[in-house]
């Protein structure tokens, strides 16, 4: 699985993770989802992934968006 698959499977779950606990445990929790989506945005034009540049070093075969 190449990076950039790795990274929409990743923020999905994020994404599922933070409603669960938004609807769950705490309203608060809709922030998070605030935050995911903003780094998701914020991606998308700059390139910069901080979860992108971890799974390259841990190994992930580069894929066309985060090179």
């Amino acid at each position: 699985m190449c990076l950039d698959r790795m990274m929409f499977a990743f923020a999905g779950v994020m994404i599922l993770v933070s409603v669960l606990l938004t609807q769950f445990v705490h309203p608060g929790f809709f922030w998070f989802t605030v935050f995911i989506g903003a780094n998701l945005l914020q991606s998308a034009f700059t390139g910069f992934c901080p979860a992108a540049i971890i799974m390259k070093k841990l190994g992930a075969k580069s894929g066309s968006a985060f090179q």
